[in-house]
């Protein structure tokens, strides 16, 4: 029978042997529950019988009768050539209810989600990737195979050294990278080792507003976070000194979420004050994506032993890669290396090798320059429908980065503009949810741009004014809590 030949899937059906049902019995009864709960789903395919025989160490005859049996009763049918599959409609359990108080992992999808920060996961170089992938296995000796190194692969460091110093000014070399998986474990990786070096819980300074999920990661690993201001120069650097904090989390180049730069004056007094004694974690989430100002340099070139420096291909490339990268301070890269050790060991090394050849072979800054120039437009097709149907709004934060801050025309509850939103499938996110203790911030959203092509952009921006309108009248209800503000931050990045 050519069922034989088709191994299928391995199922578990356990037998008892001092049991008093016979093994036949207990067969079909196992595989009935199986199908009934929904363990084997419909369109299942078996293994053959011979297969199954041999895995539970009965004859083959038995197996065959149960299927035969099982058949007959409408929970298997036979298809010739192919084998023993689950019949549809013979499952009948429903999924196990959700405990009380929890929600869906994801929210539900919406059709014009503004979800700031998300890069264009239509534009990832598949080709590319597929070419660099198979050219990582090609040149990848055996033992490049094994439990990849917790510092990253060699190939890989000397890459993102050299492309760092080239594109961000970034003083880098090879034995200071440390590969992390995304740019959300690298903060994680970062709290460890500032504890090891400090030797105790560290007091970390943090933008207010800043993203709260690296707040929430920094916080997790044991440090105190002490909140900063931030104006439209950018963090309040003379705060710094008063703070006590022994280390701050700062992104100078593109402030999440308002999008200013850092004023010169203040990366000055910043870098100041790490080579005074201070720890900077710079967060270069998006540089790459810059319009209408020319390139600015990491804060790290203007002290490398003294800023511990992030980046990621979350919004380069994908965040499904999670591949991020730290450059440390000397006394860091051991610290930090030994945390990727304890956390997971290490990221695929076949991922690794294929984006150093995807940088190695100009690949990587071809996709950046045609990601620019998309982003870039859908910018400014933002800008032009925010002009159109919602008047007297102001944009800022644009000249750079993958998101606008967008201030209505006139103040409005943040939840009861999220739910009018929602309510024609639109997706807005509030700056307000952004700061350390959340606040009204008059219905100011931060809204991401890449993500849409240019129709979706113009009818989600058109979908918004009628919410604005629909929510103006609404009275002003408490924030939430920052709590309450984790508990929604289901939507990935990083």
């Amino acid at each position: 029978m050519l069922e034989e030949g088709t191994i299928g899937p391995e199922v578990l059906v356990e037998l008892r042997r001092d049991d008093a049902a016979p093994l036949g019995v207990q067969l079909e009864a196992g595989l009935r529950d199986a199908i009934r709960s929904g363990r084997l789903e419909a369109g299942a395919r078996l293994p053959a019988t011979r297969v199954l025989a041999r895995d539970l160490g009965v004859s083959r005859r038995l197996v065959v009768e149960a299927y035969e049996q099982l058949r007959a009763e409408g929970y298997l049918e036979g298809r010739t050539g192919a084998g023993t599959f689950v019949r549809g409609g013979a499952t009948s359990a429903a999924p196990p209810p959700a405990p009380a108080g929890t929600g869906p992992l994801h929210p539900p999808t919406l059709r014009y989600d503004f979800f700031p920060g998300a890069p264009d996961l239509a534009g990832f170089p598949r080709a590319d990737w597929l070419r660099a992938t198979r050219e990582a296995l090609r040149r990848m000796p055996d033992p490049a195979l094994g439990y990849p190194d917790a510092h990253g692969v060699p190939e890989l460091r000397s890459q993102l050294a050299a492309y760092l110093r080239r594109v961000r000014g970034v003083v880098a070399e090879p034995e200071r990278v440390v590969v992390a998986a995304g740019a959300q474990q690298a903060v994680a990786l970062m709290a460890v080792a500032l504890r090891a070096v400090l030797h105790r819980p560290p007091r970390v300074a943090v933008e207010d507003p800043g993203f709260p999920r690296h707040r929430a990661i920094l916080a997790e690993g044991g440090a105190r976070l002490v909140p900063v201001p931030v104006d439209e120069d950018g963090l309040r650097v003379d705060l710094l000194a008063s703070s006590g904090a022994d280390a701050v989390l700062a992104t100078p180049a593109h402030q999440s979420p308002t999008g200013v730069a850092l004023a010169p004056d203040r990366r000055d007094a910043l870098a100041a004050w790490a080579r005074d004694g201070g720890i900077v974690i710079e967060d270069d989430y998006d540089a790459e994506f810059r319009y209408d100002r020319p390139p600015l340099g990491a804060l790290q070139g203007l002290a490398p032993e003294h800023v511990l420096y992030a980046g990621s291909t979350s919004k380069t490339l994908a965040p499904a890669l999670r591949l991020g990268w730290v450059v440390a301070p000397a006394p860091f890269v051991r610290p930090l290396a030994r945390a990727r050790l304890m956390a997971d060991g290490g990221s695929p090394a076949i991922d690794q090798h294929a984006l150093a050849h995807l940088i190695d072979g100009g690949t990587y800054d071809r996709h950046l320059r045609a990601a620019r120039r998309r982003y870039r437009e859908r910018r400014d097709t933002l800008a032009a429908a925010l002009e159109r149907h919602l008047p007297g709004a102001r944009v800022a934060g644009i000249a750079a980065g993958l998101h606008a801050v967008v201030e209505p025309p006139a103040p409005v509850d943040e939840a009861a503009l999220m739910a009018a939103a929602a309510a024609r499938s639109v997706g807005v996110y509030p700056l307000g949810w952004a700061y350390v203790t959340p606040r009204h911030a008059g219905g100011a959203m931060v809204l991401g741009y890449a993500t849409l092509p240019e129709p979706a952009i113009r009818e989600g921006v058109r979908r918004l004014a009628d919410a604005f309108a629909e929510a103006r009248d609404a009275p002003i209800a408490p924030p939430p809590t920052a709590e309450q503000i984790a508990a929604l931050m289901t939507s990935p990045g990083g």
